[in-house]
């Protein structure tokens, strides 16, 4: 059975790409562009794992972090930050947040996201 994930990303371009990389790859790729929604669809879909930026309109990706973790529902989701945000204090306060991972765009490709994915489900 595939994967469910969900995308939290509100880049468009970004959305469609790793959307597009996933599904080549065989996952079930579910996407929000903003917070609210990402916490809304990760109650109701629960996926396998969260791509969640950190940088998003309404509620940025530490609010939904903290959100998803302090609810007995969602806690045990892994969560995998991808953002551009690449401050060591962003880093430590997303990993003591309870992200499993930590990825910065620029510096891996999508199919590198995909591998680390894979990697984190096994």
């Amino acid at each position: 059975m595939a994967h469910k994930i969900l995308l939290v990303e509100d880049d468009p371009f970004l959305l469609d790409m790793y959307s597009t990389k996933f599904k080549e790859v065989g996952f079930d790729v579910s996407i929000a562009q903003d917070g609210e929604m990402g916490l809304s669809k990760a109650k109701e879909l629960m996926p396998d794992l969260i791509l969640l930026d950190i940088v998003l309109p309404k509620k940025d990706g530490f609010e939904v972090l903290k959100t998803l973790k302090s609810d007995a529902g969602t806690a045990k989701i892994p969560v995998v930050l991808l953002t551009n945000l690449g401050l060591d204090s962003d880093v430590k306060r997303g990993l003591e947040l309870g992200a499993q991972s930590y990825i910065i765009k620029a510096h891996f490709t999508p199919t590198e996201v995909v591998a680390k994915v894979k990697e984190i489900l096994k």
